[in-house]
C-alpha cells in the first residue's frame, strides 16, 4: 500500500470510529484512533498548503478576479500619528501651555516629564479638579511645582486629600483654599511630614475652637525639629513661660511662620531698644510680629516720637494709614489747644 493511501485509510478509519458509539468500537479500533493522530501529525507537518491570495474575491459570474492590493501589505507605510514620538511631544508641550505651565521650566525641574505619556498629566488634572480647583488655579500650582505633573493620583495625591479631610478635619469646600494657600502640601509626605507636624501643633493647643483651618494648614509643611521648635524656644527665651507661648501662637498662628533671623529677632530688638517696650505688651499683642518693621512699625513710631505722643501697640498698628493720620492730627490739635489754654492761665 502506498504511503498516501495508507494515510488516507487511517484517517478515514479514525473519523468513522470517532463517530460511532462507544459500544461499536473495539480495542483494535481504539488503537487506530490513538495512533493515527500522532502519525498523521508527524507527516502533515511536512506538507505545505497551496498558495492562497488573501485578496482574492470571486466575481458574480463565478470568474475569479484579484482585488486591488491592500496598502497594509507594504512595510514602508508611514506610522500613525498616535505612535509618532515627535508629534506626541509637541502635543504635550501644547497641553502644558494651555494649562499655563512653562514647558521649559517643567522639563528642567522634572526630567521624567519628557518621557511620560500625556495621560498622566490628564489624570493629575482630573484629580485636582475633583477637589474644586479650577484649571487656571491649577496652572499656577503645577507651574510652581512641576513634579506634580508625573504624580500618581491614587498613590501620591488622594492620600493627602484624605489626610486633610479626615485627620485635620478640613471641610471639603475648604480643601481647595488650603491647597491654593500652600501648594507644598501636595508634595509633602503624610507619614514623614504632615502627621508629625499635626501631632506637634495639637500639643501646642491647636484643638477644639483653635483647630487648624484652611488659613493655618500651611503650618503642616514646617519641620518640627528644624522650624517649629526653634521658634518656640526663641519666644521662651524672651521670658515667656511655655503656657504663655502656647497661648500666643494659638492666638496668632503666623508667629510660627516667621523667620527668627529676618522677622522675630529684628522686631524684638527694635521694640525693646528703640521703643523702650516691655515684653509683657508683646504677650498681650503677639500680632505685633505680623506687621512690617520698615513699612509700618518704624514710620509710625517715629511720627509719635516727633510729636511727643505715645500709643499702645494695638492702637498704633491695627488702624489703617488713614485712620492713624487722622488720629495723629486730632492729638496734635488737642495738644496745641492745651498749650494755648495753659498760656491763657
Amino acid at each position: 500500500m502506498h504511503l498516501f493511501s495508507y494515510l488516507y485509510w487511517h484517517t478515514t478509519s479514525a473519523n468513522i470510529i470517532g463517530c460511532l458509539p462507544q459500544s461499536h468500537t473495539n480495542v483494535h479500533d481504539m488503537n487506530l484512533v490513538q495512533l493515527a493522530p500522532h502519525f498523521l501529525l508527524s507527516q502533515t507537518l511536512i506538507l505545505k498548503k497551496p498558495f492562497q491570495n488573501p485578496n482574492f474575491i470571486p466575481s458574480k459570474n463565478n470568474s475569479p478576479r484579484h482585488s486591488q492590493p491592500s496598502f497594509a501589505q507594504f512595510p514602508h507605510q508611514p506610522t500613525t500619528p498616535s505612535t509618532d514620538r515627535g508629534l506626541l511631544f509637541r502635543q504635550k508641550i501644547h497641553y502644558l501651555q494651555n494649562l499655563n505651565v512653562n514647558p521649559k521650566k517643567a522639563f528642567k525641574l522634572n526630567p521624567s516629564l519628557r518621557s511620560s505619556p500625556i495621560s498622566i498629566i490628564k489624570s493629575v488634572e482630573q484629580c485636582l479638579s475633583s477637589m474644586g480647583i479650577s484649571r487656571s488655579e491649577m496652572g499656577r500650582v503645577l507651574d510652581m511645582l512641576p513634579e506634580l505633573l508625573t504624580f500618581d493620583p491614587h498613590n501620591d495625591l488622594y492620600p493627602i486629600f484624605d489626610f486633610l479631610l479626615n485627620e485635620v478635619e478640613i471641610p471639603y469646600p475648604n480643601i481647595k483654599k488650603s491647597i491654593l494657600r500652600c501648594p507644598r502640601l501636595l508634595v509633602s509626605s503624610v507619614e514623614l511630614q504632615l502627621r508629625p507636624a499635626l501631632c506637634f501643633l495639637r500639643e501646642l493647643g491647636f484643638v477644639g475652637p483653635h483647630s487648624l483651618t484652611c488659613q493655618s494648614t500651611l503650618l503642616l509643611v514646617s519641620s518640627v525639629e528644624g522650624t517649629l521648635l526653634p521658634k518656640i524656644e526663641f519666644l521662651k527665651g524672651l521670658g515667656f513661660t511655655y503656657v504663655e507661648v502656647k497661648n500666643m501662637v494659638v492666638r496668632s498662628p503666623g508667629l510660627l511662620t516667621f523667620s527668627i533671623e529676618n522677622n522675630l529677632g529684628p522686631k524684638v530688638e527694635y521694640f525693646l531698644e528703640e521703643m523702650n517696650g516691655n515684653v509683657v505688651e508683646l504677650k498681650g499683642f503677639p500680632q505685633y510680629f505680623s506687621f512690617s518693621l520698615e513699612r509700618r512699625i518704624k514710620p509710625r513710631h517715629k511720627m509719635l516720637v516727633e510729636n511727643g505722643l505715645h500709643l499702645p501697640l494695638r492702637q498704633m498698628l491695627k488702624v489703617s494709614d488713614g485712620g492713624f493720620e487722622s488720629w495723629l492730627l486730632e492729638m496734635r490739635l488737642r495738644k496745641f489747644e492745651g498749650m494755648e489754654f495753659e498760656g491763657m492761665e
